[in-house]
């Protein structure tokens, strides 16, 4: 009896995990402020690919274009993740010195701000290149996944 509950768990995590890795989960998330394409779970760059390149019917030239998209937009808010643990560390500091330090303070507010207007650059540079390599139609439907959600830039 104490085996069949667990088993039945387990099988029911391993068909949600297998349902969700082919990209057929309640939403793929491209995620401007998260670490790595999604809030829960680091899903990198190939799933929202192949997302991407079988909700959109991609050809292979349109497929590479786009890995190489992701792949920028993947680095710089990777970068933006180092800025902002960097920042955190700065005022962590500020905040326990004996003496609180105005001008350092302003030093690393400026530092965030820099940095989040390269990851909106980043997003700026990512659509206008992702407009370039799709077809209107492919257009429509990737506006569709923005719009429900199902792809969040």
């Amino acid at each position: 009896m104490f085996f069949l509950p667990f088993f039945h768990s387990r099988r029911r995590a391993y068909w949600r995990h297998a349902y969700a890795a082919a990209g057929c989960g309640p939403a793929v998330e491209m995620s401007m402020a998260d670490g790595d394409f999604g809030s829960g779970a680091s899903i990198g760059v190939r799933r929202p690919l192949r997302f991407l390149a079988w909700k959109l019917d991609l050809d292979e030239k349109q497929v590479s274009e786009l890995a190489k998209v992701l792949t920028d937009i993947k680095t710089e808010r990777a970068q933006a993740d180092v800025d902002s643990r960097r920042t955190a560390t700065m005022l962590a500091d500020l905040a326990a010195a004996a003496d609180f330090d105005q001008a350092k303070a302003k030093q690393v507010a400026d530092l965030k701000v820099q940095s989040a207007q390269r990851v909106q650059d980043a997003l700026v540079n990512t659509l206008s290149r992702l407009h370039a390599i799709l077809s209107p139609e492919q257009r429509e439907k990737l506006a569709y996944l923005i719009r429900t959600g199902t792809l969040q830039l």
